[in-house]
């Protein structure tokens, strides 16, 4: 298989240089930042920081392979690292146009797609005003915005995803997991990280009993860290990045992604006030749980691409303490919904 070249911000600046160019020539497509779709061709944008150098471009981080990049103030690019992902970043076009119209937070416009590399796949899109989730709390009306989205996403008729090509996905075991989690906490004990018994909250019987319910596939955004939720200053939920690991399947991994993105009590909150019961939030409350002991487990052990601090900070947030906790005994096996 040939091998990918590496990005440069050379190899950046003329992308970039060319699509603002032909935004200033041809002028038929939408200026860059507005509110239309991606362009057919590949070759639509204009408007923006742009010079007679072209505009400034710099790696969103620097371990993520340059495959993000800032270009001026108002837009990112990305860039696919191989085909696998261009293929994901191409069904990822398509499905944020279906997505659009049910969530209540902005959802990417891509102003510009087409190869950056042969088979290699770029889009160009406007960007999201707003922080990281990583570094902004969100506020009670932001949990109101997570739950539209949750909302939103259930209601995305489900034969519409699979027709851009979403892959289903079975749920996990979360007995299985628990199972895993058990061995990695008592790594995480011997390294002073964690308290093993903390994992007895979950009895084997009700990690049985929290299996995911028949039928109750939806679209699942897969990938709801702090980074891929844009938050303003107000605490407000602005918009959601990252759509192309999106899946068909259990809600309760959106619950669980949130959980480790904004703490457990407020991931709760915003799946109840969309609509979910007892069960569903338990499964993802323990789905982010177990989740977190594990990631840092394999972290200690030299493995894993996310930062300790970042990994320590998700496992602190998933095991903050839930009202629903104190009125659902796990331990005696009640899962059931609770009021």
């Amino acid at each position: 298989m040939t091998q990918a070249p590496t990005p440069t911000a050379d190899t950046v600046r003329r992308l970039v240089r060319s699509l603002l160019k032909d935004g200033r020539d041809g002028r038929n497509g939408k200026e860059a930042g507005g509110s239309g779709g991606s362009g057919g061709s590949g070759k639509e944008g204009g408007g923006g920081a742009d010079t007679a150098a072209g505009p400034d471009v710099r790696p969103v981080a620097e371990d993520a392979g340059h495959a993000t990049w800032w270009v001026g103030t108002r837009h990112v690019l990305r860039l696919a690292p191989d085909r696998e992902a261009a293929v994901r970043r191409r069904r990822e076009l398509r499905l944020r146009d279906l997505v659009r119209p049910h969530v209540p937070v902005a959802v990417p416009v891509s102003v510009a797609h087409g190869e950056w590399a042969p088979g290699l796949t770029y889009t160009l899109d406007a960007r999201v005003p707003g922080g990281s989730g990583e570094r902004h709390d969100v506020s009670a009306v932001g949990e109101a915005d997570l739950a539209g989205l949750l909302t939103g996403l259930r209601e995305v008729p489900v034969r519409q995803a699979e027709a851009l090509g979403v892959p289903r996905v079975a749920p996990r075991s979360l007995e299985g997991l628990r199972r895993a989690a058990v061995a990695a906490a008592r790594r995480l004990a011997e390294a002073d990280e964690f308290d093993p018994a903390r994992l007895a909250r979950l009895a084997p019987p009700a990690a049985v009993r929290l299996a995911a319910q028949p039928g109750a596939a939806v679209l699942v955004h897969h990938a709801l860290t702090g980074d891929h939720l844009v938050v303003g200053a107000d605490g407000r939920v602005r918009g959601v990045l990252g759509w192309a690991d999106a899946v068909l399947g259990d809600p309760a991994e959106d619950i669980a992604g949130l959980a480790r993105a904004v703490g457990a009590p407020a991931a709760v909150r915003a799946a109840t006030l969309a609509g979910y019961g007892a069960r569903p939030c338990l499964r993802g409350l323990w789905l982010a749980r177990c989740d977190t002991v594990l990631h840092l487990a394999e972290a200690l052990g030299g493995r894993g691409p996310d930062p300790l601090p970042l990994l320590r900070t998700r496992l602190g947030r998933a095991w903050e303490a839930i009202l629903l906790e104190r009125v659902t005994d796990l331990r005696g096996g009640d899962a059931e919904e609770a009021p």
